[in-house]
Order: C-alpha cells, then sequence, then structure tokens
C-alpha cells in the first residue's frame, strides 16, 4: 500500500469554515480533502492505469465474493466496503473521518428512505396475504387473464411503471415481484421480470427526480434533458415488455401475445413520448414529472380494456411458484364490492404516494411546513463529512462558477418518503381488511424478522458506493471513460450504467458523472468530432445519455437485487439474480449507447437532438 498525504485547501475562507464546524462540533477533526483523479501519479509509469484498477477493486471485490464466492450479500458488502476503506486511506489519501462517514451517509440513506420503503411495501403486502385479500386480487387480476405473459405485462410493467414514477426506491420491484409470486410465478422468475421491467420507466422515477438531479449538476434545464431523454426512451418502452416476456417464455409463445405486448408497450411509450416532450408544443405546460404516473395507469388501462376483446389462443400458466393457500371463503364468486376491499390498500397506497410527491416536488423550491413550523424533512450535515470534500479540479465546469465542496446532508424524510405513504395506507387498511390490532401487531413483528438482513445489506451497500464517491474512487472510472474520444457517445450511456450500478439509483448516477459527462462532451466538440451538433446539443445528448443509460444499470445494482430477493423470499441467492440479468443488463444499456452514438453522428438522428441557451 502507497500512504499518500491529503491535498489541503489552504486559504483562509477554508481556515474560517472549518474553526466555525468545528467550534458546533467536537466530531469535526478532518480538513478539507481535494479528491485526486491519479493518485498514482508521479510514483508508478502509466498511473493513470493502475489508479484505474485500484478504484475498480472494490467492484471486483464485490463481484468476486457475491457471485463467484457466493457469499452472503451482507458479508460480501462489508468485505467490498474494508477493501474500499483501506485504498481510500492508503491510496487516495482521504481523511478516516471522511472515511467512515461517508460509509455512514451511505447506510443512513438506505435505511432511510430505501429501507423504510421495502419494509412497509413488504408488510403491506403481509397484510393482504394474512387476510386472505391477496387471492382474491389475485384471483382479480386472473380474471382479466390467467395467461402468465398478459400477468407480467400487466402487474411488471404497466403497474410497476406507475410505482416507478409515484415512488422509486425499490416500491415497484417489492411490490410487483411479491404479487407476482402469490400469482404463482416462481420467485425467480418473478424477481427477473420485475427488475427488467423496471428499467425503461426508472428516468422519470420519483416524479422525475433524475432529470432534475441532472439539471443540478449541469445546469442544463430540465425540459431540455426530459426532451432528450424522450427521443431515446420510449423505443426502449415499446421493446421491453416484449424483451421481458421472451425471457419468461419461448419465442414462439411470445409471438403468440404479440398484440397485447403492442397495446401494452405502445400506449406506454406514446403516453412516455408526448408527456416528456409536451413542452415544446404547448407552451408552459410542464407535465413531464407525472411521465410514469400518467403512462404506467394508461397502459394498465388499455392492456386490461384490450383484453375484453382479445383473448391468446391457449393459455399459458404460472409455473414453479408458490401459490397462496386457499380459504374457505375465496372459492365464492367475486363480486366489484370483494374486488375493491381487495385492491383498496394498493389504491390508498397509490393516492398517498402521489400526494407525497406533490410536496416533494414543492420541496425542491425550499422547506415545507406542515404544522406551523414543523416541516416535511430534515437536512442534517454530517460533522466530518459535509462540505469537506472537493472534486479534482479537472472535474469542474466553469460555467458553473465557483466549484462547491460536496455537500453530506442525510435528509430525514419523514413524511415524503414513499415508505410513510405505504406505511400509511397500511395503517388505515387495517379497518378496511377487518384486521384487530393485535393481528397487525403480529404481522409487524414478522415483517421484522422478514426484513432485518436485506435492510442491513441495503446499508453495506449504499455505504460502500457511498464510500467510493467521497474517496474519489468513481471519479477515476469516470475519467477512463472519457478516454474513448470518438466512441464515447456510447460509452456515456456505460458510464451512467456503472453509476446505477455503484449508487443504487439513476439519480444518484447523475450527481455522481453529470458534471463530468458535461466536461467531456464540451472537451470533444472542442476536437471537431461532433460534426453535426453544437456545443449545447453535444452537452445535451451525452448527459441524458448517463441517465438513459444508467436506467439499465438499475436491474444489478445491489439495492434492486436485495430487495427483488427479500420481496420473493430468496434471501442468500442474490448472486444467482445477478447472474440471471447482468448479460441482459449489458445488452439494454449498449442499445442505449448505440442510439447515442447515432444521435451523436448520423443525420436525421442527429436532429432530434435539442439544444439550449448556455
Amino acid at each position: 500500500m502507497i500512504l499518500k498525504q491529503s491535498k489541503i485547501v489552504a486559504s483562509d475562507e477554508c481556515f474560517n469554515l472549518m474553526g466555525k464546524m468545528m467550534a458546533n462540533s467536537p466530531l469535526l477533526w478532518a480538513v478539507a480533502f481535494i479528491q485526486q483523479l491519479d493518485p498514482l501519479a508521479g510514483l508508478v509509469s502509466a498511473s493513470a492505469f493502475w489508479s484505474t484498477v485500484v478504484a475498480a477493486l472494490p467492484v471486483i471485490v464485490l463481484f468476486w465474493l457475491l457471485v463467484v464466492s457466493r457469499w452472503s450479500a451482507p458479508l460480501a458488502g462489508a468485505g467490498a466496503t474494508f477493501v474500499a476503506g483501506i485504498l481510500a486511506y492508503f491510496v487516495y489519501g482521504t481523511p478516516l473521518v471522511v472515511v467512515s462517514m461517508a460509509f455512514v451517509n451511505g447506510a443512513l440513506f438506505g435505511l432511510l428512505p430505501i429501507g423504510w420503503t421495502v419494509f412497509n411495501a413488504m408488510l403491506l403486502y403481509n397484510m393482504t396475504v394474512t387476510t386472505g385479500q391477496f387471492e382474491i386480487l389475485r384471483r382479480s387480476v386472473a380474471g382479466l387473464s390467467n395467461d402468465c405473459r398478459l400477468q407480467a405485462i400487466l402487474i411488471a410493467f404497466a403497474f410497476g411503471a406507475f410505482l416507478e414514477g409515484a415512488a422509486g426506491a425499490g416500491a415497484p420491484v417489492a411490490i410487483c415481484a411479491a404479487i407476482l409470486v402469490g400469482l404463482g410465478f416462481h420467485p425467480l422468475q418473478a424477481a427477473v421480470l420485475c427488475l427488467l421491467a423496471n428499467t425503461s420507466p426508472v428516468a422519470y422515477g420519483g416524479l422525475g427526480t433524475p432529470l432534475i438531479t441532472l439539471t443540478g449538476v449541469t445546469g442544463i434545464p430540465t425540459e431540455v434533458l426530459s426532451t432528450m431523454a424522450g427521443h431515446q426512451l420510449p423505443l426502449l418502452s415499446l421493446l421491453v415488455p416484449a424483451y421481458m416476456i421472451c425471457c419468461l417464455c419461448t419465442l414462439k409463445q411470445a409471438f403468440e401475445v404479440w398484440p397485447a405486448l403492442l397495446a401494452a408497450g405502445g400506449s406506454f411509450a406514446l403516453f412516455q413520448y408526448f408527456f416528456a416532450t409536451m413542452h415544446n408544443y404547448v407552451e408552459g405546460l410542464v407535465i413531464y414529472p407525472m411521465t410514469d404516473i400518467g403512462g404506467g395507469l394508461f397502459s394498465l388501462v388499455v392492456t386490461a380494456l384490450f383484453l375484453k376483446v382479445w383473448k391468446p389462443k391457449e393459455i399459458l400458466p404460472a409455473t414453479g411458484g408458490q401459490m397462496i393457500p386457499t380459504s374457505q371463503h375465496q372459492a365464492d364468486e367475486l363480486t366489484a364490492g370483494k374486488v375493491a376491499k381487495a385492491w383498496m390498500p394498493y389504491v390508498l397506497m397509490s393516492v398517498l404516494l402521489l400526494l407525497a410527491g406533490i410536496v416533494k416536488q414543492k420541496e425542491g423550491q425550499g422547506p415545507v411546513e406542515i404544522i406551523g413550523s414543523f416541516k416535511a424533512s430534515y437536512k442534517i450535515p454530517l460533522p466530518g463529512l459535509h462540505e469537506e470534500v472537493l472534486r479534482d479540479a479537472k472535474l469542474h465546469d466553469s460555467s458553473l462558477g465557483e466549484q462547491k465542496k460536496e455537500k453530506a446532508e442525510f435528509n430525514f424524510i419523514w413524511l415524503t418518503a414513499p415508505g410513510s405513504s405505504v406505511f400509511l395506507a397500511a395503517l388505515i387498511s387495517i379497518p378496511l381488511l377487518g384486521m384487530t390490532f393485535m393481528q397487525f401487531l403480529k404481522v409487524l413483528r414478522e415483517t421484522i424478522d422478514q426484513m432485518t438482513v436485506p435492510i442491513l445489506t441495503i446499508m453495506f451497500m449504499l455505504g460502500l458506493s457511498y464510500l467510493t464517491r467521497y474517496a474519489g474512487m468513481d471519479a477515476t472510472l469516470g475519467v477512463a471513460f472519457a478516454q474513448t474520444g470518438f466512441m464515447y457517445p456510447f460509452f456515456a450511456a456505460i458510464l451512467g450504467w456503472l453509476g446505477v450500478f455503484l449508487t443504487g439509483t439513476d439519480a444518484g448516477s447523475n450527481a455522481l458523472f453529470g458534471s463530468l459527462q458535461k466536461i467531456t462532451a464540451a472537451e470533444i466538440h472542442s476536437a471537431g468530432i461532433f460534426q453535426h451538433l453544437s456545443l449545447p446539443q453535444a452537452e445535451v445528448l451525452i448527459c441524458t445519455a448517463n441517465s438513459t443509460g444508467g436506467v439499465m444499470g438499475k436491474m444489478i445494482d445491489a439495492q434492486s437485487i436485495v430487495v427483488a430477493t427479500s420481496a420473493t423470499g430468496q434471501l442468500g441467492k442474490e448472486a444467482d439474480i445477478f447472474r440471471a440479468v447482468i448479460w441482459h443488463s449489458i445488452f439494454l444499456a449498449s442499445v442505449i449507447g448505440l442510439i447515442t452514438l447515432l444521435q451523436a453522428y448520423l443525420p436525421p438522428f442527429t436532429y432530434l437532438v435539442p439544444g439550449y441557451l448556455r
């Protein structure tokens, strides 16, 4: 190991700031740390290459422990975190307080909102199973079709897209995978289908949070980014349902339901395109935040209505799943009232998620006060980390003004976290489902036992990703991709894919690499490579590719895989799911990369790239 001294920001302003911070908390013993893109510079030959290898080691270790050695997810995460911490301290010169608090920051984010959301999604599901309402819900979906291909389209794709738009944070995979298992799908099969389906809607997840985040780090208007995403993702939205069904059955069996695939994918793709770009046609009508919510519902309704007039010639039932035991009442004929009662918890959840999303959007303009001075969320600066880290100067975009220190605030979103809406829906559902309070407590205890290990795993994985981010390892990997020159538009999408794998969210990837993407686009444009695009257009295309390519990494990030194993009762089988989806993830990310290449160099595809006033 090579010990390097951390760089220090030697300025009166920095020392004054540090003095104030240290006076406020005895824990602040770190100095401002400047990340290094090439920590081995001057120490070894080909230092950039070896620095990239060092930066990649935590990811390689995680992959080896999880997939090859088949360690449990928590142990694999702990092992990779230990390696990352050693490299951060000895090679990158990261102060110990930054290393430790970066892990804490990620772990807290893994707990809230992600772990909180997954826990309550499972709680609500367990409540419906215990009361027998899930069997009615299952039968109501089977009433539309008892064909597993069509059930997967309705639940994993359409309903999952709605949940992604309203909540995100693992809710689509957790809820939809649990429903599919209840419908008779094999747990591994259900997990893979939901991970595949939760791709093309992700850029607009959480009411457009990833694109809004990308605006924050690039300065490009969100409406322009949304337009660019709207010129890429609808094609994938049209294809993803068919791709998903081809993974469920044979190509011949998938072709048998092509009309339903066209209805589901086509309706969502059209809705996604128009809502993502509507502001270009109707001035002042900015509705991109509702793209997934409206698109998911539209696809669900259109497909359900279509199935009223069209049926496949042969029914393909789900096989290998664990069906919910039938009670003495479940053989009764379904009535509209019974079906409404069974779906009511999820209807309540959807409404509450939508309302919380509206409040969350207002939070982007400043704190939202609920009662008096009581706020909907509180940002808590983490001592020793908040504004104590600076990116390498090469990653700074001078057009955005003075370089800012990296923020590290735990956002205690007690109200607008998706899990809070789901938990409130669960509480309201207690009398609606006919549960006693003691029954609810029993289900609550069972859910706590069920979710303890998964949530700990999520916390470890997010802690690892945040550690690599604040140490600067992620930036080293990003710069390595930027050396690909003419092929960079392709690798811009792959870099976004890598960012989601590391951070667990498309928004996190955009925050991680968005600024780097903009800087690299300007560098490549100055070299005369983009002959058909202006500088603003090149920046829009490359930055958006970070988000649209990133969505394909959603199916392989640790957070999503652990959520999938938790929802389908497959704890300890994370490696099996990873192996099942990794090549699909790489292939679909490459498709986005190829689309970006076409739009970068080949007319008329270049005409689809909007510009903006810098």
